[in-house]
């Protein structure tokens, strides 16, 4: 018997609704599964990627605690995770970038140059490939930008006592321009822009090129040990000597042949002898010794280096040289005052750094407007690096003896001669400041809690004007009675405090007020003998800096002594892999 066409239609239109439900029931399962990219999807692949790398790996800014992983995530979240290095012309301006590096002193296989140079075959590969090759390149750029813009090291892990912290870097503005750039496809915008935006770093960039354009061609030329060379004096050494000084910009580069193998001594080859001894901090006296000769033969590439270890400090620093500020080169024995650009209100704007051994030109307030020399502290009493703001300055100052002086300097002084005291106007007080008859002690027991003032007038160890900052070290700017000390090349003779050669005219520009605080209001005060303080109107930032490089005509790089040994160590923490 046939069935009912009817029946069947009835049977058969039952099951839609059940067919239907159990598609939908099926979706979620097929929605899970449709989430396993297909082999071409570099997009998805990337985000799968990115999403794995969680939140640790190298610290980008340890004062928001953004790792680099966590930089990453952002700048790919930006994208929808689309790849940002997928054509050759982009990675071509990455590693031209990367490598460009090694002129700011950093390592480019710190930002694995060689790795994307040799992986960038993935570009015309699988998806997977694409996608991890996409990763590494955006990991290499974000960490090369945050360390040319704030550098590679921090330096308050490297000096827990210095008390400025590395540059500031909003992250939101900087991911911005790191995405901008790419984008645009100009990338090396971004890079250019991560700089410090100062003639002075890009002066020790071009310094960097010509020490590494020597170092290519298999270094500069080295002076055989011999007698003393002078000025006059015909020696087989004297064309080295003059290939070395062509190599250091002290001599043109295009003498002909004749003139650079003549064994002849002459007046040419003595002025630029006596040039690179004043710049490089040797005493000028156009004769090749064995000091002068020590310093021309070091060899290049420590000279790269201690020109690297003064990039990363110029990131550090640089960004505080802004508006008015005072600057105490300490390595370099000079203060540098800066007006901002602006002027100063008694009308002294100009550039005046006749009294200084660096000199620089004005460039728009970024350059000091006037220098001065310093003396600093022993390498085993060392001036410190910090920032504060000078706040008021004192005319005929008493010294209050520092606790360490009194220990290590004067009391065996008074051990070994009672009228030392007396001889040196020191009264002793207790803790409370109660004056003690120094009859009435056993020096060779002092009680605890001793302290020494020696009052105001001529021989004082402070002379006539002390200019203070808040600073835990108890150091501070002041006059000297010992102004011979300032002929010297070099000058750490004090106990942590800084001398100044010229303190009357840093006092004037640090009122900057020429009515009240002119040269003879200043002049005036200082002879009526009383001891009086005066607080500025406006604080001036004051920042005690160690640099080991100057730069002079044509960026030609001079070379400080390491008085305090400082260079080495963050030599070798700027050589350790990022972390």
């Amino acid at each position: 018997m046939e069935p009912d066409p009817d029946r069947r239609t009835v049977h058969s239109r039952a099951w839609l609704p059940r067919l239907a439900l159990a598609l939908l029931l099926a979706l979620p399962a097929f929605g899970t599964a449709a989430q396993a990219p297909p082999a071409d999807d570099a997009t998805a692949l990337i985000q799968t990627r990115v999403e794995a790398l969680g939140a640790g790996g190298v610290m980008l800014l340890p004062e928001v605690k953004l790792t680099l992983n966590q930089a990453v995530g952002q700048f790919y979240r930006q994208r929808g995770f689309t790849p940002a290095w997928s054509q050759d012309a982009q990675v071509d301006a990455l590693l031209e970038a990367l490598h460009e590096l090694s002129l700011d002193g950093l390592d480019p296989e710190d930002y694995q140059a060689s790795k994307i140079e040799s992986g960038r075959g993935a570009l015309a590969g699988p998806a997977a490939q694409r996608a991890d090759f996409d990763v590494q390149a955006t990991q290499s750029y974000l960490l090369a930008l945050t360390h040319l813009y704030r550098g590679k090291v921090d330096p308050r892990s490297f000096d827990p006592g210095r008390n400025f912290d590395a540059r500031q870097l909003d992250p939101k503005q900087g991911l911005q321009v790191a995405l901008t750039a790419v984008n645009d496809n100009d990338v090396a915008a971004a890079f250019t822009r991560a700089r410090p935006q100062h003639p002075l770093y890009r002066g020790l960039r071009e310094a960097m090129g010509g020490l590494r354009d020597v170092a290519a061609r298999g270094g500069w030329a080295q002076i055989p040990d011999g007698p003393t060379l002078k000025p006059g004096l015909s020696d087989p050494r004297v064309p080295l000597l003059r290939r070395r000084l062509v190599d250091g910009g002290y001599l043109p580069s295009d003498l002909g042949a004749d003139a650079l193998d003549s064994p002849l001594y002459d007046p040419q080859l003595t002025a630029a002898v006596s040039r690179y001894q004043t710049e490089q901090y040797l005493t000028a006296d156009g004769a090749i010794g064995p000091a002068t000769r020590a310093a021309l033969n070091v060899p290049v590439q420590v000279r790269i280096d201690q020109l690297r270890v003064n990039e990363e400090r110029a990131r550090w620093l640089l960004h505080e040289v802004r508006n008015r500020l005072v600057v105490v080169d300490i390595a370099g024995y000079v203060l540098h005052y800066f007006d901002g650009g602006a002027g100063t209100a008694s009308g002294r704007g100009a550039a005046d750094t006749t009294s200084a051994q660096s000199q620089a030109p004005d460039t728009d307030g970024e350059m000091p407007v006037w220098s001065t020399r310093v003396q600093v502290g022993k390498p085993y009493r060392m001036t410190p690096v910090f920032k504060s703001a000078i706040d008021e300055i004192t005319f005929n100052p008493a010294w209050v003896v520092p606790p360490t002086i009194y220990s290590k300097d004067i009391l065996p002084k008074v051990r070994a001669n009672r009228g030392y005291l007396a001889a040196n106007r020191l009264h002793v007080f207790d803790a409370q400041w109660r004056e003690l008859s120094p009859q009435s002690i056993d020096w060779n027991k002092p009680p605890p809690g001793l302290r020494l003032r020696q009052e105001a007038g001529p021989g004082g160890a402070l002379g006539r004007i002390k200019i203070s900052f808040p600073n835990p070290y108890a150091v501070y700017l002041h006059d000297t009675p010992h102004p011979e000390l300032f002929d010297r090349e070099s000058r750490a003779f004090s106990s942590g405090c800084i001398r100044v050669q010229e303190p009357y005219e840093l006092a004037e520009r640090l009122f900057d007020d020429p009515v009240r605080w002119n040269r003879a209001a200043i002049d005036q005060t200082v002879a009526a003998g009383a001891t009086r303080t005066f607080k500025l109107a406006d604080p001036v930032p004051v920042l005690l800096a160690y640099w080991t490089v100057d730069l002079h005509e044509g960026n030609r790089p001079a070379f400080k002594p390491d008085i305090y040994g400082l260079d080495g160590a963050l030599l070798k923490a700027l050589n350790q892999p990022p972390r």
